[in-house]
């Protein structure tokens, strides 16, 4: 019983740093990436796509995205599409649409940190919520006489250690993407 909790509040831990890792992912560095563009919806015949369903995203070089449509005639939709994103990126048309990246200025490089940082404590009230429901679930074990005192204090210590670990990684994630952010 106490090791299904312990599992599932791990497991849960690592589903939150999977999402804090997605987050980042959209944070935009001064590298072009086609995660970039994972979030931007095409009208695909009357309903909103994933720009990735409907185009083959690849990097062109540093600075520029290249984005080739499945289909010649979703080449406007798409420019439109990634100019109409809250991304502020201009595609440049032709047969296939480049998408270059602005340098970052040294206020948006913050601006962009900022928003790090903000995803990371999301995650580690996600993480420290996590844990209160662990912590809950072994205190109503122990009520209910179905585990010791002593089970339920080692159980406790456990879940604050895999706690302890996630928030870690997860300000090991946010000093690796600030490091990323600030290099020129």
């Amino acid at each position: 019983m106490l090791d299904d909790i312990k599992k599932d509040c791990a497991v849960r831990m690592q589903k939150s740093l999977d999402s804090l890792e997605q987050a980042f992912s959209r944070v935009r560095t001064g590298r072009a990436h086609p995660a970039m563009l994972k979030d931007v919806m095409v009208p695909y015949y009357g309903t909103d796509t994933p720009l990735m369903q409907v185009a083959n995203v690849n990097v062109d070089d540093a600075r520029t995205l290249l984005v080739q449509p499945y289909e010649r005639t979703m080449i406007a939709a798409i420019d439109k599409a990634i100019r109409n994103s809250d991304l502020g990126l201009n595609p440049v048309t032709a047969d296939v649409i480049r998408v270059p990246l602005p340098a970052l200025t040294e206020q948006t490089r913050k601006d962009m940190q900022k928003l790090a940082r903000q995803e990371t404590e999301g995650a580690r009230v996600a993480i420290r919520n996590i844990r209160r429901d662990a912590l809950a679930d072994i205190k109503e074990l122990q009520k209910e006489k179905e585990i010791s005192e002593d089970d339920e204090r080692r159980a406790s210590d456990e879940v604050q250690k895999i706690t302890d670990k996630s928030v870690a990684e997860a300000d090991q994630m946010l000093a690796a993407k600030e490091a990323e952010l600030m290099q020129v």
